[in-house]
């Protein structure tokens, strides 16, 4: 064996050796896939190199490559049709071809863990002093073991992100099933809530989208979640994301993922959309999203694919989608403020949750209901609602819908003195109930600023605590707030 020929051994060894080091680890694949492209070029004086990563069913997962096509398919087409086929074998293709332009000489290795196909290596070009070369034998035996070698780890990776996505699964369906009531479904017996029933129980099955139209508090997620539960996805995640709760930055993150190292001391954390694959994702408050995240939510529904936030890999999900808003998209549309494209993809089937007081003949079943949730978690069991605290609901505006009222109990519990909640331990103000009972004088939008602005006089002006109260977000007030100063403004101006 000549020196050269001996040195140029050692390196191939050393490069294996540093190669196996380097991947001791679990690394993206990302990395995985670049970190095989340049040690492979780069040892054997490779003109052009090319590697890809397949997912089980055929599409492109992670692809690199230097002075070739950025595409297996036109790849696979310089080598023939039978490539995959004949790398299936575990053995490396070779490939010449004559003309004016390169590639003029091609190798191929698989990348395989097992009996498992992961992607392809390729090489091309092997340029010397003399000009161009063809590759040998023992090039081709140390580029099936750097394949060899890399494939293992691709599939640590991809096992270790898929034991990462079912943990994060598992904690946001604790989240998302947290509380009896959720478990048991929707509570009511009402006409308006038989005809919504009627209505989950005949789309979930079709997988269309649905989108869930009411005011804050009626249930919205609740329906989602019967939505999901009686859908063909049913076995899987139930992801709920509020678009409302977080500033835009954060929102894209927590939607659709972000890669390590976009930022000093960033994670790579998966999004909202990839933890609900195979599941269903409920956007809640969906017309707060920006334009800029319409688009790429659009992308998602047309495409049922997306990029994680500073990434570049496409990743195919499959999900079912149910949204709610209670703000009018109509209006929006035609103000240019939400894309017609996504809103009529969206709204394939819309469901209207009616507010709790145009079903008041549910309050009764989810006061009971509330009353004996929270009274055993309280330590207080066998609590009872007496028949004024019960006629003071009937009349009550309910603001809040079903959330005001569940925590309006919470807190007469724990206020009661005895067993039996009474009118008093409601603390529910007598105007306020006189203006229900004179409702046909007073506007509904004023009855339910009034209680806003008496629960806000009540807490010293604390936006929060009176969101708490009333059984809103923060966030829906803050809406309503802003309404009714441009309600009065409204007034003001056309009384003068």
């Amino acid at each position: 064996m000549s020196t050269f020929d001996r040195n140029w051994r050692e390196l191939q060894l050393e490069t294996l050796v540093d190669m196996s080091l380097t991947i001791g680890g679990v690394r993206p694949e990302e990395e995985l896939v670049e970190e095989l492209l340049q040690r492979a070029v780069g040892t054997l004086d490779a003109g052009s190199g090319f590697v890809a990563t397949q997912h089980p069913g055929g599409h492109e997962a992670v692809v690199r490559s230097i002075r070739l096509p950025s595409s297996l398919a036109v790849v696979r087409a310089l080598f023939g049709p039978d490539l995959l086929e004949e790398l299936a074998g575990g053995r490396v293709v070779r490939t010449a071809r004559d003309g004016p332009e390169p590639p003029y000489e091609l190798l191929a290795a698989p990348l395989r863990a097992g009996q498992e196909a992961l992607g392809v290596v390729v090489i091309g070009d092997k340029e010397t002093r003399g000009g161009r070369a063809p590759f040998s034998d023992s090039d081709a035996r140390f580029l099936l073991s750097l394949a060899t070698m890399v494939a293992p780890a691709v599939k640590t990776w991809r096992q270790m992100t898929a034991i990462e996505r079912d943990r994060q699964r598992l904690r946001e369906e604790n989240l998302a099933l947290r509380g009896v009531a959720r478990r048991e479904g929707f509570i009511g017996e009402s006409e308006p809530i038989r005809e919504v029933l009627e209505l989950v129980r005949r789309v979930a099955p079709t997988g269309a989208n649905v989108m869930l139209r009411g005011e804050s508090g009626v249930g919205k997620e609740r329906i989602a979640l019967l939505l999901h539960g009686s859908s063909n996805r049913a076995a899987g995640p139930f992801v709920p994301l509020n678009c409302a709760a977080l500033p835009e930055s954060l929102l894209e993150a927590e939607l659709f993922g972000i890669e390590e190292g976009v930022a000093t001391g960033v994670q790579r954390r998966m999004g909202k959309i990839e933890l609900a694959n195979g599941g269903t994702l409920f956007l809640d408050e969906v017309g707060d999203l920006t334009l800029a995240l319409q688009a790429k939510l659009l992308r998602v529904v047309q495409e049922r694919e997306f990029e994680r936030l500073g990434g570049r890999e496409r990743v195919p999900v499959d999900l079912y989608l149910v949204t709610a808003t209670n703000r009018d998209l109509e209006a929006m549309v035609e103000q240019g403020d939400f894309r017609r494209d996504l809103y009529y993809r969206l709204r394939v089937v819309v469901v209207n949750i009616p507010p709790l007081r145009e079903r008041r003949g549910d309050i009764p079943l989810l006061a009971r209901h509330f009353l004996e949730k929270y009274s055993e978690r309280f330590g207080r069991p066998g609590m009872s609602l007496d028949r004024k605290a019960l006629a003071a609901l009937m009349v009550y505006p309910f603001p809040g819908n079903v959330r005001e009222l569940e925590n309006i109990i919470q807190a007469a519990i724990a206020l009661a003195p005895g067993d039996t909640v009474t009118e008093q331990d409601l603390r529910l103000e007598a105007v306020a109930a006189e203006g229900v009972r004179s409702s046909e004088q007073l506007a509904l939008r004023d009855v339910e600023q009034n209680h806003i602005e008496r629960v806000l006089r009540s807490v010293d002006g604390n936006r929060q605590e009176a969101a708490r109260i009333l059984g809103i977000d923060r966030s829906t007030l803050y809406r309503k707030l802003q309404r009714f100063a441009t309600h009065d403004a409204k007034r003001t101006a056309g009384t003068k």
